[in-house]
């Protein structure tokens, strides 16, 4: 008897624990977003022809109006009025939502239509995308989240699905028969993180691509910090030190960004390279280091400092004559230059290890912090060689390596905006306000992240050309004969085609820029005890804003140009912040 009742014990036990983790909260709210355009339909037939009715889309304008996502809305058994028939071909719809969204989809069923109906489902962040089939030779897929699939639908009763990144649907009658829609809505999911950093300006493009870069972030924030919200929907630890940066300065002290941390080294030995890849452990010390100097949350160094310690011991095993040698990916561009990458991976190497013998002492570490400074002065011997890549010499000008208005004479300031990364591209103009050339930097941030909104960009994308843009048609309008697909038609490594992500958090690097740089807001001592306001007003009239603090106030600073040119600099702060005004 006292065994059984051991036994069940246990059992009771082990449920138990099992249902704490099954009924976590999920940390995300949910938003119904009602769609906007009706892009595409089939084309109702006209019947004076005389030819037989093989599909039809009818008065799909009616998705567009306010719907309360209950079936059926007035009269009891009234239709909405739409409809599909498949008689012989499918009958289809694309909807625009106007922007870039994370979720799923929630459809409405008319009372009557054909039993045991079934829709096709094609998600997409462009036009092109949605319209397209998987396997039609431009990459569509359903990796990480699955864009192009059939569902059987209720006859009057409501449906929800969808996991991914898109903005675009497109719906098709895949079986004979009819089926009204009540309604289309999608369902976001966003963490309900509240933006304290803020930034505008004269320059309304400016503004824009500081809310996009924003929103790409926010967008981002899902169950961890992922990369992108159609693919990777994975946490690199590369991809998120501009997100870190973006997060940090306008979100303040987010709890996804230890979370993202503790779920890295939870799935990563120390003696192991973050994401298999050697540089993204490098990224990881740095992620580490930047929650620190914001947020003084040495606490959370300290409960990380064994596992710290082992892995920069891990770091230290990709020394080879007095260069570090385990691994050189910085971004695509560089993937086909091996000495450029080598070289902007030194720059990596020695940041980090600064980065480490600065944790260290936040967690009295002397031996670790000891062994990260002799390693950062055995790699400051170096001078390489960028060879020409803007991402390498972003990298040699931010470490010292090399110097920042030698890079930019050189590398930085040279073909205009070739070679220009969306990840990368946060270094490069970091790399230039550092060599004293913020006006190029911000002409950057306008022409490149900008260039993405002239073609209907709503969120900032894993990667990008601005020869792209020749000839091409947008990413909200169907494909145009004659004139390139900016989406399906570019792209290589891991992203060609619709493959490539449209949303991509390591595309936000203006978010910071713009608080860092032009507002000149930066913490100069760790929990943001002291700023440095450094403002950079350049062509701009005008430029307000504020970096969030890890309390949840912000210093707030607004620069104003005068009549006869100077700049009227007004900076609150709280109480225990002590500003300091850069030269």
């Amino acid at each position: 008897m006292m065994k059984h009742l051991l036994t069940v014990a246990g059992l009771l036990a082990a449920f138990s624990g099992f249902c704490t983790q099954a009924d976590a909260p999920d940390s995300r709210v949910r938003t119904f977003v009602y769609p906007k355009r009706i892009v595409w339909q089939t084309s109702a037939p006209n019947l004076s022809d005389g030819l037989p009715l093989q599909c039809a889309a009818e008065k799909m304008e009616k998705l567009l109006e306010h719907k309360f996502g209950q079936v059926c809305e007035g009269l009891f058994g009234s239709k909405s009025g739409t409809r599909l028939v498949n008689k012989s071909e499918p009958a289809g719809v694309l909807i625009d939502f106007g922007r870039e969204l994370h979720g799923g989809i929630q459809l409405g069923m008319s009372p009557g239509g054909t039993a045991g109906a079934r829709l096709r489902l094609r998600f997409g962040e462009s036009v092109a995308e949605a319209m397209s089939s998987v396997g039609d030779g431009k990459h569509a897929t359903n990796d990480h989240a699955l864009r192009d699939f059939e569902i059987p639908v209720p006859r009057f009763g409501s449906i929800e699905v969808g996991d991914t990144g898109f903005r675009f649907l497109r719906i098709d009658l895949a079986t004979s028969g009819e089926v009204g829609l009540e309604f289309v809505r999608a369902v976001s999911l966003m963490r309900p993180m509240k933006a304290i950093g803020a930034f505008r300006s004269s320059d309304e493009r400016l503004n824009k691509v500081f809310e996009t870069a924003v929103r790409t972030v926010h967008l981002c924030c899902q169950n961890y910090l992922w990369d992108g919200i159609k693919r990777d929907r994975l946490v690199w630890m590369g991809d998120m030190h501009p997100e870190t940066m973006a997060i940090l300065n306008v979100f303040g002290a987010a709890s996804i960004l230890p979370e993202s941390l503790d779920y890295m080294a939870s799935v990563t030995p120390p003696d192991r390279w973050m994401n298999g890849m050697p540089t993204y452990t490098l990224w990881w010390i740095r992620n580490l280091a930047e929650w620190y100097r914001y947020t003084d949350d040495v606490q959370y160094v300290r409960r990380h400092g064994d596992y710290l310690e082992k892995t920069f011991n891990h770091v230290l095993s990709g020394m080879k004559d007095g260069e570090w040698r385990a691994g050189n990916f910085l971004d695509w561009p560089t993937r086909h230059d091996d000495k450029a990458a080598w070289a902007g991976t030194q720059g990596l190497a020695l940041v980090t290890a600064r980065e480490t013998a600065f944790l260290a002492d936040a967690a009295g570490r002397t031996e670790l912090a000891a062994k990260a400074r002799a390693l950062a002065a055995e790699l400051a011997k170096l001078r390489p060689d960028p060879h020409g890549a803007k991402s390498a010499a972003a990298m040699l000008a931010l470490s010292g390596l090399r110097e920042p208005r030698e890079m930019f004479a050189q590398v930085l300031g040279a073909n205009g905006h070739a070679g220009v990364s969306t990840f990368y591209g946060y270094y490069m103009i970091e790399a230039m306000s550092a060599a004293g050339e913020n006006q190029r930097a911000l002409d950057t941030v306008r022409d490149y992240w900008g260039a993405m909104l002239d073609v209907g960009a709503t969120s900032f994308w894993e990667d990008f050309k601005l020869s792209w843009t020749n000839n091409c048609f947008r990413i909200d309008e169907l494909p145009v004969a004659g004139r390139k697909d900016i989406h399906g038609d570019y792209g290589e490594f891991c992203y060609p085609g619709f493959r490539h992500s449209f949303c991509h958090g390591w595309a936000s690097g203006p978010a910071s820029w713009c608080i860092n740089q032009v507002l000149g807001i930066r913490p100069v001592d760790v929990g943001c005890r002291r700023v440095e306001v450094k403002p950079f007003l350049g062509d701009l009239e005008w430029a307000e804003g504020a970096m969030a603090l890890p309390d949840g106030s912000a210093v707030t600073v607004k620069l104003t140009r005068l009549p006869d040119g100077r700049v009227d600099v007004k900076v609150n702060a709280p109480d225990w912040v002590e500003v300091v005004k850069g030269r």
